[in-house]
């Protein structure tokens, strides 16, 4: 039974019709990806934001070496925004952060496992959890290196973006990381340039422009032509370097960092947000 909420969530993900978010999930049994590719496949008009659907509480905390050549990024959850102002929660986030950035763990559970003091980052959370009575736990933990590393932390610290610039030969691109940063927390690209797009995002964005071009009646041997300048349109829309830059759309995101230093990119990014 799909219910009036459910509905309501998937209008305000998309932008749908109430009648249409109902059958797309009544169709999809309730599963929320599914129903908005049954509205793109359909020809809806649907929101290609892909940001914090299930949004809970919590923040995200940073560390940066002096030299700005390595970074964490940690996302730590709670039940309320209470909690996540709480002194405790911060202190344990920084805590989490910082131990991090001194183990380089490879991953979230070695992470965990890892001492502060001595209790483990997972027995600390346990303690603070007994505490507050709230359920508490690392989201994200991304470690990374390059050139130049620089975070942008969103107003209200739920959203965090790390970026490692390239070709910075020795300058300090601070300002230009951080705007890179912006960018990246207000348009949500899905990859760094078109190489570097997930094989299966491009087959699903063929798939689904293959059946909005069939279900406007063109005919079938202009299909895949028409589909591969669908896709086109969506690798400059949605991959980093081909956007618009949001401070300045005469320029597009490679064109600003040419301006600042030439031969200055990206060379990846991650974009952490809570209830992602």
């Amino acid at each position: 039974m799909i219910s009036a909420q459910d509905v309501n969530k998937l209008r305000q993900m998309t932008g749908a019709g109430m009648m249409d978010c109902k059958k797309a999930l009544t169709e999809a049994n309730g599963d929320f990806e599914k129903a908005i590719e049954i509205l793109r496949k359909k020809g809806q008009k649907v929101s290609a934001s892909r940001s914090d659907k299930d949004a809970t509480e919590g923040s995200v905390f940073v560390k940066v070496s002096d030299d700005r050549k390595e970074a964490v990024l940690i996302a730590l959850n709670c039940e309320t925004d209470f909690v996540a102002k709480n002194e405790e929660f911060q202190a344990l986030g920084k805590l989490i952060a910082e131990t991090a950035f001194s183990g380089k763990p490879e991953t979230k559970e070695a992470l965990l496992a890892l001492k502060a003091g001595e209790l483990s980052l997972n027995d600390k959370i346990i303690e603070l959890v007994g505490k507050i009575g709230e359920k508490i736990e690392v989201s994200e933990y991304v470690y990374m290196k390059g050139e130049a590393v620089v975070p942008y932390i969103h107003a209200g610290s739920k959203l965090g973006v790390l970026v490692s610039l390239k070709g910075v030969n020795g300058k300090d691109v601070t300002d230009a990381g951080k705007d890179v940063g912006m960018q990246i927390a207000a348009m949500n690209p899905v990859a760094v340039d078109d190489k570097s797009v997930d094989k299966t995002i491009i087959e699903k964005e063929l798939e689904i422009a293959k059946a909005q071009i069939l279900a406007e009646g063109k005919p079938e041997n202009m299909v895949e032509k028409i589909a591969q300048g669908k896709l086109s349109k969506f690798f400059k829309e949605n991959t980093l370097l081909a956007q618009a830059f949001v401070k300045d759309n005469s320029k597009t995101v490679a064109q600003y960092l040419d301006s600042v230093s030439k031969g200055l990119t990206v060379s990846e990014f991650r974009r952490v947000a809570i209830g992602k």
